[in-house]
């Protein structure tokens, strides 16, 4: 089908969409990263001290454990319906419900890092006098590394699906467009913004799977002298939420 048609036909691929609506696109996929950006943030802030108060303690660890999951069932119509009566329709209301689910991955990954912190480290650092504030900041966070960042990139790409149905209450980036093309049946919308989405996950993955192996040097397999390997050591062990 000719460039020049493919609009009035209704292609599933269509040039002529790209350059009509271009800054369209654009503006939508800058506010699909916006809101993701903003939720794994701000679910990652508040990650911290939940899995160190669930640290403390099956006191602690079930309750906290308990909530996060039991938000994570919630249905996102539900929730976004739910919100909306103490934001109304802004941003707000989808950042703060895909920060809410965010957090039964993210507190359980932040646990399982600190978990997996040798034993021989902790009491290295006792021996030079380090209180547990600064144990926490300079030994235990800095080798908890891998497993956070583990949980950072999968809460991103579950964050980055579920910030289209943000478009219910008209903030949900590239998912608006799929909306709208949906009901329209504008097929090159639908088919252009649906793997814009792929393909956001697919960069924010590989840019936080660089970042986690520029921080964390010490995992990589290195190839010993002699030929063989060195295995690394310090990695938590993440399991991603079914």
């Amino acid at each position: 089908m000719s460039r020049q048609n493919c609009l009035v036909t209704n292609d599933w691929v269509c040039l002529e969409y790209l350059d009509t609506r271009s800054q369209e696109l654009i503006d939508a996929t800058v506010q699909h990263v916006g809101i993701t950006a903003a939720s794994v943030a701000i679910g990652l802030v508040v990650s911290f001290p939940l899995a160190l108060l669930a640290r403390r303690g099956r006191l602690f660890a079930g309750p906290v454990l308990g909530v996060t999951t039991a938000l994570y069932s919630v249905p996102s119509l539900a929730m976004f319906s739910l919100l909306l009566l103490v934001f109304g329709l802004s941003p707000a209301t989808v950042i703060t419900s895909l920060a809410l689910y965010s957090l039964t991955i993210l507190v359980r990954n932040v646990m399982a890092g600190l978990e997996a912190v040798p034993d021989e480290a902790r009491e290295a650092a006792r021996g030079l006098g380090y209180g547990p504030a600064r144990m926490l900041w300079e030994v235990e966070l800095p080798l908890a590394i891998p497993a956070i960042l583990a949980g950072v990139r999968i809460a991103t790409v579950s964050t980055v699906a579920l910030t289209t149905v943000g478009a219910i209450v008209g903030y949900g980036g590239l998912g608006g467009l799929i909306m709208s093309g949906l009901r329209s049946d504008f097929k090159a919308q639908v088919l252009t913004a649906s793997v814009l989405c792929v393909l956001l996950a697919i960069a924010a993955d590989l840019l936080l799977l660089l970042l986690q192996r520029l921080l964390t040097p010490w995992t990589r397999i290195r190839t010993a002298p002699s030929g063989g390997h060195i295995s690394p050591t310090g990695v938590a062990k993440v399991t991603e939420p079914a």
